[in-house]
């Protein structure tokens, strides 16, 4: 409505989508303290403000480790702008983002369910049970991005035809359709071991894991590929993958790595700690 009927163009694209969020936040705040939680929210307490320091940082780490990652996406539509035919190349890598993006909502749910299940396991000196709960979840969205990521490659030139009835653009998304289904496999990795790291409290780390992956050498490798060796959106969609797939392997070597018990130990400890400042 905003963009056509008010002809607002993109403007009116971006108050929507600022729209959206606003009305998203207003209703979980509704929900949260509308009854719905009752053994979550009780009400305003003076002890919510003790000892907020902690808190902050976790918040601030949290804040940046999101925002690094979604900046990564935008950088790189930017930078395809800048590319000979770059309408064309805008939009092939726009549709393929786009439908990413739909996929990517479900594995978002792992995320958050990952995260709190493992913080309640960790918070309950259960580490065995978070670990557990990492694999679970991880086993289970990795299969449904396999499987997406299979109809990605059956249906590769159809894709783009929810989107636009161009031969030029149809056929731009089905040269990288690859690359899409590629990345939707990354996707049932990716934002599981995020939410494992939320969830753990190693959000702070996983900042400096995503500055390395996506800034050092997602970026550069698809400025290198797409301009250096004249790949176009391919070499930059390249780049973002090998981004992305930095990201995974570290995340998974931490979360291999990971002492659940010595986790829960720390958890159990934070939990003493704040419960004595109150």
């Amino acid at each position: 409505m905003l963009v056509q009927y008010f002809g607002l163009g993109v403007l009116g694209a971006a108050m929507a989508f600022n729209l959206s969020w606003a009305v998203f936040t207003a209703l979980q705040l509704a929900y949260a303290i509308g009854g719905w939680c009752p053994e979550t929210w009780s009400g305003l307490s003076a002890s919510a403000f003790v000892d907020l320091t902690e808190f902050v940082k976790l918040s601030a780490s949290s804040g940046v480790m999101v925002c690094l990652e979604n900046w990564y996406y935008r950088i790189l539509i930017f930078l395809t702008g800048y590319m000979k035919n770059a309408e064309l190349a805008v939009d092939a890598l726009s549709i393929c983002m786009s439908l990413s993006g739909w996929e990517m909502m479900i594995h978002l749910g792992f995320l958050a369910g990952t995260g709190v299940r493992v913080a309640n396991e960790l918070g309950a000196a259960n580490g065995q049970g978070a670990r557990f709960a990492t694999l679970v979840s991880t086993t289970t969205s990795f299969l449904i991005s396999l499987f997406i990521s299979l109809l990605a490659l059956i249906c590769h030139d159809k894709l783009a035809t929810i989107f636009t009835s161009s031969e030029a653009v149809i056929d731009a998304v089905d040269d990288i359709s690859v690359l899409l289904a590629l990345t939707i496999l990354f996707n049932g990795v990716q934002p599981v071991l995020s939410g494992v790291a939320i969830g753990s409290g190693w959000q702070a780390l996983v900042a400096y894991v995503n500055i390395g992956s996506y800034y050092l050498i997602g970026i550069p490798f698809g400025v290198l590929l797409g301009w250096g060796f004249h790949y176009g959106v391919l070499g930059i969609w390249v780049g973002m993958i090998c981004g992305t797939a930095m990201q995974t392997l570290i995340l998974a070597w931490i979360t291999l790595r990971c002492d659940w018990n010595e986790e829960a130990l720390k958890a159990g400890n934070r939990m003493r700690q704040w419960s004595s400042t109150k």
